[in-house]
């Protein structure tokens, strides 16, 4: 089988910059689309789309053969996606991986969950042939709080719930190897990490990793929406609140062999995440 020509948008955030070099790894021709010339993905073929155009949108899914679909955080995510779905069954393109989120159901109380599911149910009633990955609270979430844990604490409104946390790079892998061939595509894969930690557990590994005193403080809702008001938009803010109720309830915290079975390779530990980011949790 000839290389695979993929597109990848959302080329230089925090999956698809893992994903690019799992791909040419993989023999992959990658496609690396961005909004802007001066984000080009070095040592790629670059095309320069925003979601929001759907003739520039056509044009980059031109010869391509697989996509990998993520998108800008914004309120209009999953029309986006919808749109670009649309695109991509028409230029015939052969398989979509559709990024998604753990828990995604129509009903859920959760915002983005419910935007998950809707793009999910569109893409299953459009006949294209795709494959659906719902990942968990990302580690790399945490870097958003490095300069409290820099400090030797960070906080959210989870107490003592457990969440089956995932490392952005087995999300890229997972994806790599459908896009690619190397794992049967299709379904709905629920991608986690090795087991469910807790925030005090995760912690604890900051602490092992940086040698430094790190503890989690659980905050109630109110002042964790609080310190954030201004620093991100308003629905994104409620969102996120949202997120961490699910998380609190204990709803994230089952255990899923997807990594293993889609790259054939152990999904990484928080003790893993934490030794190689422990650079970033130690600049103050």
């Amino acid at each position: 089988m000839n290389a695979p020509t993929v597109l990848v948008t959302g080329a230089t955030g925090t999956i698809g910059s893992a994903l690019v070099p799992e791909l040419r790894a993989r023999g992959a021709t990658v496609r690396a689309m961005t909004r802007s010339p001066l984000r080009a993905v070095p040592d790629v073929e670059n095309v320069i789309a925003d979601l929001k155009d759907p003739d520039a949108v056509a044009a980059a899914l031109e010869g391509v053969d697989a996509v990998f679909l993520n998108s800008p955080s914004e309120e209009g995510a999953a029309a986006l996606q919808i749109g670009f779905a649309d695109l991509a069954h028409k230029a015939g393109v052969r398989h979509l991986v559709l990024l998604s989120q753990y828990g995604a159901r129509t009903d859920s109380p959760v915002r983005f969950l419910r935007w998950h599911a809707e793009v999910e149910e569109h893409v299953e009633r459009l006949g294209l042939g795709h494959t659906v990955l719902r990942p968990n609270l990302y580690m790399q979430a945490l870097t958003a709080f490095a300069g409290t844990i820099a400090q030797g604490w960070f906080g959210a409104p989870i107490g003592d719930a457990a969440v089956s946390a995932i490392d952005t790079r087995d999300i890229a892998g997972s994806a790599a190897a459908v896009l690619t061939g190397k794992a049967r595509g299709g379904g709905v894969h629920t991608l986690t990490g090795p087991r469910a930690v807790t925030h005090h557990e995760i912690a604890h590994a900051l602490s092992e990793a940086t040698g430094r005193d790190v503890v989690f403080q659980d905050v109630p809702a109110e002042r964790f929406a609080g310190a954030l008001a201004g620093l991100i938009p308003t629905w994104q803010l409620e969102g996120l609140v949202e997120d961490y109720a699910h998380y609190a309830r204990g709803e994230a915290a089952e255990v899923h062999t997807s990594v293993t079975d889609l790259t054939g390779r152990p999904a990484r530990d928080i003790t893993d995440f934490a030794r190689a980011h422990a650079d970033v949790f130690t600049r103050v």
